[in-house]
């Protein structure tokens, strides 16, 4: 495993680095620009309302149960990526292992 890591080691860092920065782009940088997701844009168009039978695991990047200040959106952006690092981890090694490689 550490020869793994060791192998690695460059990508890892540079994930965890966009980890750490994520909050800057979607926190931050969306409260500058004023950016408003495509999807929330189209739904609100439309009339819709979000579901109420499942919202998600992090519903909105957020953390539930925290404030919703700048310190709880950047903590739910940093776990949001750190899930989605994992998952896509998570199929590559089943692929690989699939695969005979």
């Amino acid at each position: 495993m550490s020869s793994l890591l060791s192998r690695y080691r460059r990508a890892l860092i540079a994930i965890v680095i966009l980890l750490v920065v994520s909050p800057l782009f979607g926190v931050v940088g969306a409260e500058l620009v004023g950016y408003h997701e495509p999807l929330d844009v189209a739904a609100e168009a439309l009339g819709l309302e979000e579901s109420s039978i499942w919202s998600g695991l992090l519903p909105d990047y957020s953390i539930p149960g925290l404030p919703e200040d700048w310190l709880s959106a950047s903590m739910g952006y940093i776990i949001s990526g750190v899930v989605g690092v994992l998952i896509i981890l998570a199929i590559g090694f089943i692929l690989t292992r699939l695969s005979g490689k």
